[in-house]
């Protein structure tokens, strides 16, 4: 994808402008109307590159890393400190940012869904491809964003978020809307997404696999779980998916049969996770680290625990997942092995018999023995805690499953022996409106914890 220049987001915070009011620059803005071929092509090189940008380069996953007990901050970085102790303040520049990248992707996705249909030179299925890829990505930005600041209906949070669902061309100051209106919208824009998308294509581009693997995760977030099957189901029988035999090439070779939905980066669009875990001495800031604990507990036959290196000078674990020089790997959005252990999570609820074959398929993958059975939600949440390691899913898996409060009590930290990060405040399992957006908006709402 051609790299977008986003040349003023840093001023648009300095000077308080509404975070939905602003237009980046991009291959084609969002600001301008479509109107041929070209131009729908280049929004759609624009959506992806806006995924990209601030939003999965990195940021996401660290949130959702260092918030856990998975990751750490080491470094000098005070806004992931404060993630990592959960101390979060609204004018945390890392929350602010992802904020402002999340809804750069809702307003390119708008820009497309208002324009794509009136593109006279483009056929039926180049309109429907890009529709879809626009829906898809509203929907992923609008879920991320309503787990980061929202919560979800009856396990967490308050209120929803924003849903922008037009081109902001002028200063927009729109309230939040309610938990379950927020994911009423991202339940409906997953399926036009999966109406419109192809059947086919690389995992450099979104299909109805994609679709069905989110919704997927959706259902299973909202506790629908026979939806959450029916999907994953979908996926894994869709037959253009595997499981990888080695797990390391997963992450050492792009675009593998285990992926569903890979961002693509390269020498020019590159990838910010190396540069924030590896050390210094091969290129890194080394600001983010593995948790000892964590490290210690996989067990040794477990093939994901040869993704982990020690870093001798800071006496740190860091994962080799996104190691390649020059931070172009790409970064995993969904892969195969999440619908199998979506399905055995959705079946455990449900009863079903089978449930324990899933999580066996992704255990013996990474060279442990089978389990004879699963006996509570902990066997599932404890493989995915490996397995989706420095993925960005771990705190989001503990506030889904109402385990955040009692697993992170009392978490060890590097930077202060003796003086564990602990979560104890209930409200502060959903992040911080960022300070500029709560001051350019009056309709909007700042979350309890942080009033």
């Amino acid at each position: 994808m051609k790299k977008a220049i986003y040349i003023f987001l840093l001023a648009v915070f300095a000077f308080a402008c509404n975070v939905l009011e602003t237009e980046p620059e991009a291959a084609i803005s969002d600001g301008i109307a479509i109107s041929n071929n070209g131009a729908l092509n280049a929004a759609v090189s624009g959506l992806y590159d806006a995924l990209q940008t601030g939003y999965y380069n990195g940021k996401h996953f660290f949130l959702g890393d260092v918030s856990s007990d998975i990751s750490q901050s080491v470094g000098t970085w005070d806004f992931y400190r404060e993630m990592d102790t959960y101390l979060v303040s609204p004018d945390n520049n890392e929350v602010r940012d992802l904020f402002t990248f999340m809804y750069r992707v809702v307003n390119q996705a708008n820009n497309i869904i208002a324009g794509a249909p009136g593109v006279a030179d483009a056929t039926q299925a180049q309109k429907d491809r890009a529709l879809g890829e626009a829906y898809f990505a509203r929907a992923l930005a609008f879920f991320d964003a309503a787990l980061v600041w929202g919560g979800i209906p009856g396990v967490y949070g308050d209120l929803g978020i924003s849903l922008p669902l037009e081109p902001s061309r002028q200063a927009v100051f729109l309230p939040r809307t309610s938990l379950q209106e927020t994911y009423s919208q991202i339940g409906a824009d997953l399926q036009q997404a999966l109406n419109l998308l192809p059947d086919t294509g690389s995992p450099a581009r979104l299909t109805k696999a994609a679709a069905r693997a989110l919704l997927a995760r959706y259902h299973l977030y909202l506790k629908n779980y026979e939806q959450a099957e029916n999907f994953a189901n979908q996926v894994i029988n869709d037959g253009k998916f595997q499981l990888q035999e080695d797990y390391a090439n997963i992450f050492a070779t792009k675009n593998t049969s285990e992926s569903i939905f890979e961002l693509q980066f390269d020498n020019v669009d590159q990838s910010t996770v190396r540069f924030w875990y590896v050390p210094g001495a091969i290129g890194g800031r080394g600001e983010l680290a593995a948790h000892e604990e964590f490290y210690n507990s996989i067990d040794d036959a477990d093939e994901r625990k040869r993704l982990y290196a020690f870093d001798n000078v800071a006496q740190f674990f860091y994962p080799t997942k996104y190691i390649k020089p020059g931070n172009i790997d790409n970064v995993h959005i969904l892969r195969i092995a999440e619908m199998y252990l979506i399905r055995a999570e959705a079946k455990f609820f449900t009863s079903k018999g089978d449930a324990v074959d899933d999580l066996n398929a992704v255990r013996t993958r990474a060279g442990l023995p089978p389990l004879n059975a699963i006996t509570s939600i902990d066997d599932i949440l404890n493989e995915r805690k490996v397995e989706f390691a420095f993925e960005g899913q771990r705190w989001f898996d503990l506030l889904r499953t109402g385990k955040a409060l009692q697993v992170l009590a009392s978490v060890p930290r590097k930077n202060s022996p003796g003086a564990p990060a602990s979560l104890t405040n209930p409200a502060r399992q959903v992040f911080p409106i960022p300070s500029v957006e709560i001051n350019a908006n009056p309709n909007t709402a700042q979350n309890d914890a942080y009033r």
